[in-house]
């Protein structure tokens, strides 16, 4: 009876997935030929001196040391990417680790933020924010009940900053309180903020091609930029003479983004995530490295990271988080763009005793600069590449494990979309729970897959998809059903609505509905 119930929920599934895009296509024949879509027949490129925006941002850093009962204390870093939406508010998104204090490794938190920052006089300012988001942690799993309580969170700050023109920094009065736990209480934190820039293109040209006039002026009219490079991976981590109670092998999987600051000199930050073995295991890492080119096609990199992650340093013994993680990577060139590798590494915790050897593979997506492409000759024809960024609520229903129904849960998702063509485009997904899932906080999911859609037309503010999309949760591995549809506000922003079915390891089913919004832009690709 469960099993026809679900195949029938596929099965809808699959029906919305041909629907948007049979539906469309059909109704394409009876569109003006003036309407613009974001993906029409090749046409004559035109300058991207025409459609070329710039937009700027703020990367925070920021530390805290929080007091506990008992004389005891954990101290956080938060790392979170800002949006500006006028001259002194933002919108961001970001997460919290811990670093030195106690033994929380594994402690984890995520959060949406909504930030103002105005100067006051010369280059002082004052800013302040409010947060709310979802996480836990803890020495084990039944202590992380009372340190995360049920795993959502409020932040508030309020403070002053200095700005250097290169980057600013400050203190603020901060409020950090978890939901019915022991974290609660105020303190100063103290932050750096970056700023960057980047220039976009309208989404309804994703994957139309522009002209580079020339190398100097004009390449910076075309969002001259160094080079970056987008890497996933799936790892494996094989322990040393482990204490934890946990002795067996760890399979996660790693999102790595990576800055190219010179021709082959970077800086890179990840997130890892297991998936089997010990499922949701986790961690952030940030560092340094460099790439050494053996031929054309073959690439060595080396690079060293910082960070924070583990599980519980009962089962896996990485103390207070800190981590440090050597790793090198061997990469062949399929095309200018993309690149497969094998990884090794050597993953240890100094305040713990966790030691790992690391082994892997890795596909990287690089995307540069006119000015990194070799022996130019101008005029030069970029693309712009489409992309989706997608902040929602999601609330899971109908839960079940084993056969055993579970209470609902609420998340915060978010969701990066690549564009492939007019119909393709790949979803990569993370999602936490702000309550207790079968009585502990820190419910999470990660998720990538394939997405099919409706052909985008900005003379129609609707858009439908589906999804189909593979990951892990604490149970195990998942696979993750949806089909939705988007709701344009502008030509920037749209709604986003989604239902999907979840079914996973020890008989993990969920139905969930999520509303949110979505950012759409494209970015010039060489």
């Amino acid at each position: 009876m469960i099993a026809k119930k679900y195949s029938t929920f596929y099965a809808l599934v699959l029906n919305a997935l041909v629907a948007s895009i049979v539906i469309p296509c059909h109704a394409s024949a009876e569109t003006a030929p003036s309407a613009t879509t974001a993906y029409q027949e090749p046409v004559k490129a035109r300058p991207a001196e025409a459609d070329l925006t710039r937009q700027g941002g703020l990367f925070v850093l920021n530390y805290q040391d929080i007091d506990l009962p008992d004389n005891e204390a954990i101290d956080l870093i938060g790392y979170h990417v800002l949006k500006p939406i006028n001259d002194w508010l933002y919108l961001g998104v970001g997460g919290y680790a811990p670093v030195s204090k106690g033994e929380y490794g594994g402690f984890m938190a995520f959060d949406v933020l909504v930030h103002g920052q105005r100067k006051i006089f010369g280059n002082l300012f004052v800013n302040g924010g409010l947060s709310f988001g979802g996480g836990g942690g803890g020495k084990s799993v039944d202590q992380s009940v009372q340190l995360s309580g049920t795993g959502g969170f409020t932040r508030g700050y309020l403070g002053l900053g200095y700005d250097f023109k290169t980057f600013s920094a400050g203190a603020n009065i901060s409020r950090m309180k978890f939901f019915e736990s022991s974290i609660d209480d105020t303190q100063i934190n103290f932050f750096l903020q970056m700023p960057f820039s980047y220039r976009t293109g309208p989404y309804a040209r994703s994957g139309e091609t522009f002209v580079q006039s020339g190398p100097s002026g004009s390449s910076e009219a075309a969002g001259r930029a160094p080079e970056h490079m987008l890497s996933m991976g799936l790892d494996n981590y094989s322990q040393i003479d482990p204490e934890g109670s946990y002795k067996g092998r760890i399979h996660a999987v790693d999102l790595q983004f990576s800055r190219f600051v010179t021709k082959n000199s970077y800086w890179y930050f990840a997130f890892g995530v297991g998936y089997d073995g010990l499922p949701l295991y986790n961690q952030v890492v940030g560092g340094v490295g460099t790439r050494i080119a053996i031929s054309p096609r073959v690439n060595l990199y080396g690079q060293i990271g910082i960070g924070s992650g583990g599980y519980a340093p009962s089962l896996i013994d990485t103390g207070s988080g800190l981590l440090v993680y050597p790793k090198a990577t061997a990469e062949y060139m399929l095309n200018k763009n993309w690149g497969i590798g094998l990884t090794a590494g050597y993953l240890m915790a100094p305040d713990g005793t966790s030691e790992n050897l690391t082994f892997g593979a890795t596909l990287n997506y690089h995307f540069r600069a006119e000015d990194q492409i070799e022996n130019a000759s101008y005029p030069v024809e970029g693309t712009y590449a489409g992309y989706r960024f997608s902040v929602s609520h999601e609330t899971k229903f109908d839960m079940s494990v084993n056969g055993a129904s579970r209470s609902n849960l609420n998340l915060i998702a978010i969701q990066t979309d690549r564009i492939l063509s007019d119909h393709f485009y790949v979803p990569i997904r993370a999602s936490i729970s702000y309550e207790a899932y079968r009585g502990y906080p820190g419910y999470g999911e990660v998720l990538a897959g394939i997405g099919l859609q409706s052909k985008y037309s900005s003379t129609n503010r609707i858009q439908f998809f589906g999804e189909l999309q593979a990951g892990a949760n604490v149970e195990g591995a998942l696979l993750r059903a949806g089909a939705g549809l988007y709701y344009g506000l502008n030509k920037d922003y749209a709604l986003r609505g989604q239902i999907s079915q979840t079914n996973g390891a020890n008989g993990f089913r969920a139905t969930s509905v999520e509303l949110g919004l979505t950012y759409r832009f494209s970015l010039p690709s060489f």
